[in-house]
């Protein structure tokens, strides 16, 4: 683990005492530890890092072209040139006015050398004319292009007489078009090469990737402007990913993302068969719900999963009003909603809740005269008391082969952390034993600590070059820098993480003797939160806990 609880070994691959992090790397070498700026390694010109072994592009070339000597004038073991001289010195002789065969090296290096910024050279310099050498990838058999002039799109958009989708799986037997644009394609490709290398995508990733960005190129209907996204989903009727590329052209600029919220096609399906003057008041809802409202009454628009609840739980009620002659909610007074309001329980909570929030927004914006659920009372969602899980029911996980499923388990069951601080997890919140999450420093149980090592190998073994930061990643989410989804979280685990979280803290105040203090401070809870794990201590199926 980085930082101990060991003391840690030299690097083995440079050999440096201090600095370790892990898999027996310090954080200069490891592929995984932050990208540090420092200075170069031959000339301590400040601005590389480990991309190219710490080494600025000069003294990369300067190593190629000399071999290894004895510097005459610093005396370092180092490249030096026919007159036996080190980069750093040779260039601060030039500096002073000095040329091969002219004044003393030892005089224009007697009070030391200029140290300069790392890589401001030309780009071109000390290259030959027709010199095919290039920089790589972190693929080492994939090479770049010289980087191509800057692209301008275009503003304009060629319209189209009729608007037909196009079935890209007979491009299989008929061939694509090619780029109608060279220099859009040109300035693509390299966009793709540079996101490719940040992100450690491998050969066969690349390669599909620039094959995809070629027929979808290939087949706009105005050259020279950005990509739809539309156009670009279109490479999964020919199962090629179209994801990266979406990536690739919004770092790029070029992309037009033209794609219909899936919220947005769910409600449409959900209202088609309300009469139009009702569909037409509910789309002013739904406007103001995901939108906000930026003129009085001003609102923040609402997330994706509070639309879709308030909807469902409204529909029923709104497919009775229809069934009963309404065709718009201008006509519902308080009689209808009593009328369809269930009697009790949870049911008539969740009804009440979301037509309350329809009406109040159109109320609100005049789109109706009245809220008929003023007066009414539809009470509240009934409180469900936290539950331990049966005995047993996290052993497969605990001790799963899958070091996913074990890791994740372990640090829900140990110290009780949420779906989403799992998600946003980076590599650098755990050291020295300890995970530091939301300003507290937690000592990891020795399980935990075991089955993150056995992860990260893991991790370190199947992405080598993925410049995710987080934690866990998954095959998706270690091509780019985003985290894991929840669900990728709870199908690994197997059981949700709350269930896993609620069950550690019941243990939790069982063995404390209901002290809330104790498991706030645990477990990061609310006052509130922990008094609502207090009320399972006088369950009667929980005395013998």
């Amino acid at each position: 683990m980085p930082g101990g609880p060991h003391v840690p070994p030299p690097c083995r691959r440079c050999g440096r005492a201090e600095g370790y992090y892990s898999a027996g790397l310090c954080n200069r070498c490891h592929r995984h530890a932050p990208q540090a700026v420092t200075a170069c390694r031959d000339c301590h010109a400040w601005g590389v890092t480990r991309t190219h072994q710490w080494l600025c592009s000069a003294c990369r070339f300067w190593r190629k072209q000399h071999p290894v000597g004895n510097c005459t004038v610093c005396t370092a073991i180092i490249a030096v040139n026919s007159e036996q001289t080190c980069r750093l010195c040779w260039t601060q002789f030039l500096a002073s006015g000095g040329r091969k065969g002219g004044a003393d090296l030892l005089e224009a290096n007697r009070f030391g050398q200029q140290l300069t910024l790392a890589n401001l050279h030309h780009a071109n310099a000390g290259r030959k004319r027709g010199s095919s050498r290039h920089d790589h990838t972190t693929d080492p058999g994939l090479e770049r292009r010289a980087v191509p002039p800057p692209f301008r799109s275009v503003v304009h958009r060629q319209l189209v007489l009729f608007e037909a989708e196009r079935d890209l799986r007979r491009g299989r037997v008929c061939g694509f078009p090619a780029p109608a644009d060279p220099q859009m394609a040109a300035f693509l490709d390299q966009a793709l090469l540079d996101h490719a290398a940040d992100h450690g995508w491998s050969r066969s990733t690349i390669k599909r990737a620039r094959q995809g960005m070629a027929i979808v190129l290939g087949l706009q209907d105005t050259p020279g402007a950005p990509l739809q996204a539309t156009e670009i989903l279109q490479l999964q009727q020919i199962q090629l990913s179209p994801l990266r590329l979406l990536d690739v052209c919004a770092a790029a600029g070029l992309l037009d993302d033209d794609r219909e919220p899936a919220v947005a096609r769910w409600f449409s399906d959900a209202i088609a068969d309300l009469p139009e003057p009702m569909r037409r008041e509910l789309r002013h809802w739904y406007s103001v719900m995901a939108l906000g409202s930026t003129a009085p009454p001003r609102s923040k628009p609402r997330s994706e999963t509070t639309i879709r609840l308030y909807l469902r739980w409204s529909l029923p009620a709104l497919k009775f009003w229809v069934a009963a002659g309404h065709t718009s909610l201008r006509e519902i007074a308080p009689e209808n909603v009593k009328a369809v309001l269930p009697e009790s329980g949870n049911p008539r909570a969740t009804m009440g809740q979301g037509l309350r929030c329809v009406f109040r927004v159109l109320k609100a914006h005049r789109v109706v005269f009245l809220n008929p659920l003023n007066r009414i009372r539809t009470g509240t969602h009934p409180p469900h008391p936290p539950m331990p899980l049966p005995a047993g029911a996290l052993h497969d996980a605990f001790h799963s082969p899958d070091p996913a499923q074990a890791a994740l388990s372990a640090l829900v069951a140990f110290h009780a952390l949420r779906s989403g601080q799992l998600r946003n997890l980076l590599l650098t919140d755990i050291h020295s034993g300890r995970l530091h999450l939301d300003n507290r420093t937690i000592p990891l149980a020795q399980p935990v600590r075991e089955r993150i090592t056995t992860w990260l190998s893991y991790r370190d073994q199947r992405w080598p070059h993925t410049a995710n930061p987080h934690l866990f990643i998954s095959k998706r989410s270690a091509l780019d820098t985003d985290p894991v989804g929840v669900e990728w979280i709870t199908r690994s685990i197997g059981i949700t993480t709350q269930a896993i979280r609620e069950d550690r803290i019941i243990d939790e105040l069982f063995a404390s003797e209901g002290d809330l203090r104790r498991i706030c401070d645990l477990f990061g809870l609310t006052i509130s939160g922990a008094k609502r794990y207090a009320t399972t201590l006088g369950h009667p199926g929980l005395s013998t806990h």
